[in-house]
């Protein structure tokens, strides 16, 4: 179950940094290389931060160590 929980939380953030991703990239009309590798960095960027961010709430309610 745990696994199960991990690999959702790893495609929600995942999913989240892509839209931010692609939302930079609409926002900022760039394609081709370029942009693959701004929404590359911006997802990545986005992805983590979410990650983090809950980690440290369900922390901070006691659900994980």
């Amino acid at each position: 179950m745990l696994i199960l929980l991990n690999v959702l939380a790893i495609v929600a953030c995942g999913a989240l940094g892509a839209g931010a991703g692609y939302g930079t990239l609409a926002l900022l009309d760039v394609g081709g290389p370029t942009g693959a590798f701004v929404a590359a960095l911006v997802g990545m960027v986005v992805a983590t931060a979410a990650w983090a961010a809950g980690s440290a709430a369900l922390r901070a309610v006691g659900w994980i160590r």
